[in-house]
């Protein structure tokens, strides 16, 4: 059996308590060791077999888990975050499934998640956005054309780039080609929820200059959008005027 897991977006104790159950019973533990807490590694079996995917391939992944599997060994594949965001799980499933090989998956608390705690917001704000975008700027690896960043932020909302850093000026030209302001209110968050955690606020005009004076290349989100500013409407949810399913408003 494999089991995938969202490690969580740094911090140790924000893996779930299903994820960290199975990391502590498993045989074999392949972790993405470029991204994942390290320590999170620490309550595991002292037999367990340890492997750090960050340089290994597809191939070699699969592998260690049919090894694993034929040997009767249950597997952890620790992902950071959430494994549906970016985790190149798909691919890996897809093999196992070829492989008759059985798994399942565990969500975790993706980095976009960690990154609104850090800056203390809420990614959706009545009258100012209410769909959040989690989307990355193309580079070596291609984007579909109709997900080209200046498309995507013509939509206004709250937009949340994911593996972009290292691409700062071509993201500023990107966004403000799709409509965003030179002064729409951005943040740099890198490294949510670690203990080196940093947030560097900023505008759209100035991500990569941000970057730059902060020493940012990469580990870090990219957040853009009003719900950085301090305009909103109140929510309707707590309005005493407001009814809903649970209460009666004192609207007329």
């Amino acid at each position: 059996m494999v089991h995938f897991i969202g490690a969580g977006p740094g911090a140790p104790d924000l893996i779930t308590l299903r994820g960290a159950r199975l990391l502590a019973e498993a045989d074999v533990i392949i972790y993405a060791g470029s991204l994942v807490n390290p320590t999170l590694l620490e309550g595991r079996k002292a037999d367990c077999a340890v492997y750090d995917s960050a340089s290994m391939t597809l191939e070699e992944v699969l592998a260690v888990m049919e090894q694993a599997e034929r040997a009767g060994k249950t597997t952890v594949r620790l992902h950071t975050g959430d494994p549906s965001l970016y985790g190149a799980i798909r691919e890996q499933m897809d093999q196992l499934d070829k492989m008759g090989v059985s798994y399942d998956v565990t969500p975790g608390v993706s980095s976009f998640s960690g990154a609104a705690a850090a800056l203390n917001a809420e990614y959706t704000l009545p009258n100012v956005s209410q769909s959040v975008i989690i989307t990355r700027m193309a580079g070596r690896t291609p984007v579909p054309e109709g997900e080209a960043l200046a498309k995507m932020a013509s939509h206004g909302c709250t937009m949340v780039l994911f593996l972009s850093t290292g691409l700062l000026e071509d993201v500023e030209k990107e966004l403000m080609k799709g409509g965003y302001a030179p002064d729409t209110p951005a943040a740099i968050v890198y490294k949510a929820t670690w203990p080196d955690q940093q947030v560097y606020r900023c505008t759209v005009s100035t991500l990569a200059r941000t970057a730059r004076e902060n020493h940012v290349t990469k580990t870090a989100l990219i957040t853009v959008g009003g719900f950085l500013g301090s305009e909103y409407e109140r929510s309707k949810l707590y309005d005493p005027a407001f009814t809903h399913g649970c209460r009666k408003g004192t609207e007329g």
